[in-house]
């Protein structure tokens, strides 16, 4: 039965990795999942203007355990407290992710303690490496040559990108002590300075495009 699951997973994502489709993860352990609502429509449209993409802007949401969750090549995951995996997660989500997919991780401010726990199940031999300035993510369409920018202010500690690489592919991105994610969300949430909505916008716009194009 995990067999097939596998095979029929790996032929849905051959099918749909040149789809360019975003969407939310709704997991499990009472974290906030669906803050920043409007985040990623908002991050779509900025992408679709700047880069040329035709994402949806209509908020898609997506359960690590879903078949669905090959439909989209980028999923995103955000929220400020708790996360749990659960074993069919695990095995759904390491399947997407080792099949092409991408997951990107931006902690909203609590959930630090907890996503690192699961990516230790999700990930067991491997670890989180931060990204320096030179890694590509930083280096597409817009150029962060010190690497994640800072957009809200949380512990006064620099932000930083993490991220694991499975046989030279970056298949997961941890954004820390950053929250792009309300740098994208509509401007009178957080009322930030346009400046800093379009280094949010712009850092988002190139995670979309190293996405799709590796």
């Amino acid at each position: 039965m995990l067999k097939t699951l596998f095979f029929l997973c790996l032929l849905t994502i051959s099918q749909t990795i040149y789809s360019q489709e975003i969407a939310v993860l709704q997991y499990g352990g009472g974290g906030d999942w669906y803050g920043n609502p409007t985040a990623l429509p908002n991050l779509a449209k900025f992408c679709n203007q700047e880069l040329n993409t035709t994402l949806s802007t209509k908020l898609e949401v997506v359960k690590p355990d879903s078949v669905d969750l090959f439909n989209y090549p980028f999923i995103h995951m955000t929220g400020h407290g708790n996360v749990f995996f659960n074993e069919d997660d695990i095995t759904n989500l390491q399947t997407y992710l080792l099949s092409g997919g991408f997951l990107h991780i931006d902690d909203n401010y609590g959930m630090d303690e907890y996503i690192r726990k699961e990516l230790t199940k999700l990930f067991p031999n491997e670890t989180l490496e931060e990204l320096a300035g030179n890694h590509p993510i930083f280096n597409q369409k817009f150029k962060f040559p010190d690497g994640l920018p800072k957009i809200h202010e949380h512990e006064n500690a620099r932000p930083q990108a993490f991220g694991i690489t499975i046989e030279g592919r970056l298949v997961l991105l941890y954004t820390f002590e950053s929250d792009l994610g309300d740098g994208w969300e509509n401007q009178e949430v957080h009322n930030d300075p346009q400046e800093v909505r379009l280094k949010a916008l712009r850092m988002g716009a190139n995670i979309i495009s190293y996405v799709f194009e590796n």
